[in-house]
């Protein structure tokens, strides 16, 4: 029998450092993204037209598609480069216009799911958190609340050393249950990696979430970024991760980490090209649920390698399912 795997995480992390490598082996795949990104031109689709944000879930679509090599660079083709968002951001993707045309058209995201997977020729199921709109907010440790995912994402007019104390969404709203079922079918719950406020924790927000994950079965693996970030993260260790990720979703069976630090001279030359991440995220304690291992690129950018990723959560796997 084939092992179903579940993944949680929003942003482009997850979908490329885990999605895209764990499709190229077989077990029954069902990823899972939070429906909250609110900057950019996906922002702009949701003030304009009221439809669920798209951003999230086109990534998860596309790490596991495995279409023709132009539909996959249709999916990412970006255009109307001259319109400028939030933070920079330029132009609009074409697969997010496409699915939320298609929202438009069809008024049934199930339909505009059914309609992307067959499309994209999907190598697995890429359900949202919920299907009903919603604003993620949060409170800071001096009581400031900010409101929208593009807010906590990016620290705009804000100290970003202050802690995030809680989140939580705008309206409340439900889990869909194609996930809820997802994971009581499950073998093994993968969250993460990626920003921990902005993008992993959000997907647990929508009601019955965390009572399903707590009652389900599954072996729940963590696979922790490589570095913290301002504005969310400033000065956590690995501790405050795993504390968070109990606190939103579930006890944590085993926590996959970077426990490799590059010379000092290539943390500074990738700060200077993503500003807002800060430091190498490091463990306090020895926990025996701790899995550490070089998961970083030999050079250059600090991010994970997804071979070296997969290579130790294949083993976690192995071991546990």
């Amino acid at each position: 029998m084939r092992k179903r795997i579940v993944c949680f995480g929003g942003g482009s992390a997850m979908p490329k450092v885990v999605l895209s490598e764990l499709k190229k082996y077989d077990f029954e795949l069902t990823s899972v993204t939070s429906m909250v990104d609110s900057g950019g031109s996906t922002g702009a689709l949701r003030r304009e037209l009221n439809v669920l944000p798209p951003g999230d879930i086109r990534r998860h679509i596309l790490a596991l598609s495995e279409a023709e090599d132009w539909k996959k660079k249709l999916w990412n083709f970006r255009f109307a480069k001259d319109m400028v968002f939030e933070n920079g951001h330029r132009g609009y993707s074409f697969a997010n216009v496409f699915i939320a045309g298609l929202e438009l058209a069809l008024g049934d995201f199930e339909k505009v799911l059914k309609i992307v997977h067959e499309f994209m020729h999907v190598k697995g199921t890429c359900l949202p958190a919920t299907l009903e709109k919603t604003t993620l907010c949060a409170e800071l440790e001096n009581g400031k609340i900010l409101v929208g995912e593009h807010e906590i994402d990016v620290p705009i007019n804000r100290d970003p050393k202050l802690r995030i104390e809680k989140i939580w969404l705008e309206p409340r709203v439900r889990a869909y249950e194609r996930v809820m079922e997802s994971i009581e079918n499950a073998h093994a719950i993968v969250i993460g990696p990626g920003d921990l406020y902005s993008s992993i924790l959000p997907c647990f927000l929508p009601e019955g979430m965390k009572s399903a994950l707590n009652k389900s079965d599954a072996v729940k693996i963590f696979i922790a970024p490589a570095m913290t970030k301002l504005g969310e993260t400033f000065g956590y260790v690995l501790e405050d991760y795993v504390k968070e990720v109990e606190r939103y979703a579930c006890y944590l069976d085993y926590v996959i980490y970077n426990s490799f630090v590059p010379e000092r001279s290539r943390i500074e030359e990738y700060r200077r090209r993503e500003s807002l991440l800060d430091e190498m995220l490091i463990a306090k304690s020895e926990d025996e649920r701790y899995v550490a291992g070089n998961l970083l690129l030999d050079s250059g950018a600090i991010e994970y390698d997804p071979k070296k990723v997969i290579k130790i959560l294949l083993k976690v796997l192995e071991e546990s399912i």
